[in-house]
């Protein structure tokens, strides 16, 4: 299950926001500063924060841009003072899911909480189907890749054996060993498939 990492230096309020996420079914998990939560080594975990805009030291907005430079995407929900509205959509700008100013009722907290958690879902499909991807990938030698390449691009047997310089036969082996090692059953499938391989690539 996912955790939701509460970052406040009000104890109070950690601790109310704790029992609250508790008592929906959440695990949560509480830091009295930025700071703390990157020394325990938090920004390598999943799930999403809920971060208090201002603190002594790092500030909420400090530690978003943090975690960015780190590559940690994890997903925020900023809570705000009243006054903060500029700094709030600062916030937004740079990625957070949402932000909620200060008195906030419960199911706005529920609501912008579980899209992040959502969000933080996603994003781990994503990096998992990539991660697969990647393997698949490997095991395709220099001119199954090529093959594959040209394949995708909608190009018939004869041209792509024009293009390589080979044989038409020695093409239609090509393409049966990608399928193969793709997992794919058929050519839309492939391309789907290479939708991802092209965003690897970028």
């Amino acid at each position: 299950m996912s955790i939701v990492t509460i970052i406040d230096d009000d104890e109070p309020m950690r601790e109310s926001l704790a029992t609250l996420l508790a008592s929906e079914g959440l695990r949560t998990r509480s830091f009295d500063s930025a700071e703390s939560f990157l020394r325990a080594g938090g920004d390598k975990d999943g799930g999403c924060l809920v971060l208090d805009i201002h603190m002594p030291g790092m500030t909420g907005l400090e530690l978003q841009a943090e975690l960015q430079r780190r590559g940690a995407g994890l997903p925020v929900v900023m809570i705000t003072g009243q006054g903060d509205v500029p700094k709030a959509v600062a916030a937004l700008k740079a990625g957070a899911v949402d932000f909620l100013e200060k008195p906030y009722s419960i199911d706005s907290l529920l609501k912008a909480v579980r899209e992040a958690l959502d969000r933080e879902g996603r994003r781990t499909r994503l990096r998992r189907e990539q991660s697969d991807l990647q393997v698949r990938l490997a095991l395709l030698s220099r001119r199954e890749r090529e093959v594959m390449d040209l394949m995708v691009m909608g190009h018939p047997n004869k041209l792509i054996a024009s293009v390589l310089g080979i044989s038409a036969r020695t093409v239609e082996n090509h393409r049966a060993k990608v399928m193969e090692k793709m997992e794919c059953e058929s050519l839309p499938a492939l391309i789907h498939l290479t939708l991802g391989y092209d965003a690897i690539r970028q």
